[in-house]
Parts: C-alpha cells; structure tokens; sequence
C-alpha cells in the first residue's frame, strides 16, 4: 500500500507550530485511541523538545475498552501523562484541563514567588489529519468554534481560541509524515481515514480491513453482517453487497459503494468497539 500525501498546507503547519512554539507552555499531543501507535507522528519529540506535554487519546469511544486500559497502564510505565476522551460527548475533557493547571502549578507559584503574574496557560494541540482535534475544542469552549467533519484535512490554519480567562489554546492543522516507510502504520492511518479516501483504492482498503478483521474480531463482523462459511475476503465483500443492496444495473454489485459501506461502518463505530493495535512493553 504505496500511500504518499503530503500536501503543501502540512508542511506551512509543521513550520508555523515550531514558530509558535516559545509562545506555550504545554502541549497536547492527540492520538487515535484505535491506534495509538500508527496516530502518533515519528518527528513528534523534535517538535516537542523540552516543553512540558502530554497525551490525549481521543474517539476512546470507539475503541476497545480492554484494551484502552491497556494502553493506559502502558503509558503510566513509560511516564507519560495520557488521558482518554471522547470528544464528542465530552467524557475525559475537563480531566485534560484539569491536568493541564496541574502541570502549571509550580512554574506559576515560582513566578509568583519573583513577582511576576502568570496570566494566561497557553497550550497548543498537535495530531494527525481527522483525529478529532476540531471536536475537542468546540466541547472545550461549548459551542462551534472551529471546523469539524469526516474528512481530514479541513482545519488548514493555525487559531488561538480563548478556554477561559486564564487558558488558551492554539489549534493546528493535522500533520502527517512525508513518508510512510512502514506499511501497517499506512494502512492503519487510511483505515481511519486519517488519509483521505480520495487518494485510496477504496477496494483494496476493505479487502485488507476485512482481511484484519476475520484474523482479529469476525465475531464483531459476523454480528454486523451475519455471514456463515465465507471461504474469502472477495466472497464476503461480495456477500456484503448483496445483502445491503449495493447493486448496479443487472444486479452486478457495486465494489465501490460496498467497500465505503463496510469502511463507514468502521469508522462510526457499527462494527463496535475495535482497537487495531496494543501496546508493546519493552522487554517483553
């Protein structure tokens, strides 16, 4: 799966974050809870530097919760603050927030201590196209503030929102990688839709995703579709057409609806909660 898409807008992203960086205290790097590895982008620690900085693993909703529990004591091993939301409900927001002035604390008594008053907690929020950074902020803030949808790609420039009086946030296009050297990551991330379908061979990507699925979890692809004795993954896309009605003139079916079907389906959760990756402990 040979996936290269870079566009112009990530790399303006990319320059203007480390441009702003001085400007913030903390940063808040947010990942695909589904795939915490594959979502997490490889220049992140040079991007960071030594700015205080967590993680936030958003669409945990989406996410098998076994194995969120995984990866939450997996970070606790590593020393690595984590913290799992759904942005669109809101579970975990104010858990971010609250660690956040957590993280600040010391620095603002210190200043206070010199006499200098801390004002504001600037931080900025850094992740992949379509991790649902957009979702994150309107829930902060309560209301539609910044751009949201299925697509990634649509928050294109850097905007400095207002939490509260004493916070600020910086929002950021998603940025990926100009190269994907590793092919699960690639296929993890399009999978996602962290890579726009456009750009993808939509066929090829649910034949792969339903590969994955009869190794890892048929059973939630036998509750969504209810198939028994299927010999192959073409066998079953075809299957799936069929029983969904996605037919062209003369009852051929139609790969290319039943493909976006069987991707949509992931993605909003009507398969069920299905983490594709876990966590990997050194030395184990």
């Amino acid at each position: 799966m040979n996936i290269q898409w870079y566009p112009g807008h990530m790399v303006k992203a990319q320059k203007t974050i480390a441009k702003e960086l001085k400007l913030v205290d903390i940063i808040i790097e947010m990942l695909d809870a589904r795939i915490p590895i594959s979502s997490r982008n490889p220049e992140i620690n040079t991007i960071v530097g030594n700015k205080k900085s967590m993680i936030v693993l958003n669409k945990s909703d989406l996410a098998d919760e076994n194995v969120n529990e995984q990866w939450k004591d997996y970070f606790y091993s590593e020393g690595i603050t984590a913290i799992f939301v759904d942005s669109l409900k809101g579970k975990g927001i104010k858990d971010v927030l609250i660690e956040c002035r957590k993280m600040m604390k010391d620095d603002i008594s210190k200043k206070k201590s010199k006499g200098i008053i801390h004002k504001t907690i600037r931080t900025v929020i850094i992740g992949i196209p379509n991790v649902g950074k957009s979702s994150f902020i309107n829930k902060v803030v309560n209301r539609s503030i910044a751009k949201t949808g299925g697509i990634p790609g649509i928050t294109k420039t850097k905007q400095w929102i207002k939490i509260s009086k004493d916070f600020e946030l910086l929002d950021t296009p998603g940025i990926l990688w100009p190269k994907f050297d590793d092919e699960i990551i690639a296929q993890n991330l399009a999978f996602t839709g962290a890579i726009k379908d456009e750009i993808m061979d939509v066929n090829e990507l649910s034949k792969r995703f339903l590969l994955k699925g009869l190794q890892e979890f048929p059973e939630k692809l036998n509750r969504r579709y209810n198939f028994h004795k299927i010999e192959s993954v073409e066998g079953l896309l075809q299957y799936i057409g069929k029983k969904r009605g996605c037919l062209l003139a003369g009852g051929e079916i139609d790969i290319n609806r039943v493909s976006a079907l069987i991707m949509e389906d992931f993605r909003t959760g009507k398969l069920g909660r299905i983490s594709l990756e876990r966590p990997k402990y050194k030395g184990r």
